[in-house]
């Protein structure tokens, strides 16, 4: 997988393996699944489905999210003022997010998210400030 061919987020369809009478499993690999090495995992649950999340962008950091349960929508904007929309409903589809791309997620009652991140943990990645974000590609 190319990430140098989109520098937009996009849906990646994984495989799911089993059958409704047994269950499914789910697995990913760089590169055949991933646009990037895997250097960190986290994962958030039992958010209120009346709370907004996210409300920031990365300056470099790649992700792969993924509905793990429940429903998680987005609304992305990139740095550009293109907007979009994703709805994470399945447990076999991510959304793959570029760096400079402000996010917003809302939350079904029970959702669980799944972050595959490109890098460690570093709080200077992040902007926080929406006004800033905007700033930084007029």
């Amino acid at each position: 997988m190319d990430i140098s061919t989109s520098l937009s987020p996009w849906l990646i369809q994984f495989n799911a393996i089993g059958s409704s009478e047994l269950g499914y499993i789910t697995a990913v690999q760089h590169p055949d699944d991933l646009p990037f090495i895997i250097k960190r995992v986290y994962w958030t649950y039992f958010t209120p489905h009346n709370v907004e999340r996210g409300n920031h962008a990365h300056r470099h950091l790649h992700q792969v999210i993924v509905a793990v349960s429940g429903i998680i929508k987005f609304a992305i904007e990139g740095f550009n003022g293109n907007k979009s929309e994703f709805v994470l409903d399945n447990p076999n589809t991510g959304l793959y997010l570029p760096p400079m791309h402000w996010r917003t997620i809302h939350f079904s009652h029970n959702a669980v998210l799944l972050c595959l991140a490109s890098e460690e943990y570093h709080a200077d990645d992040y902007i926080r400030d929406y006004n800033e974000f905007k700033k930084m590609h007029r």
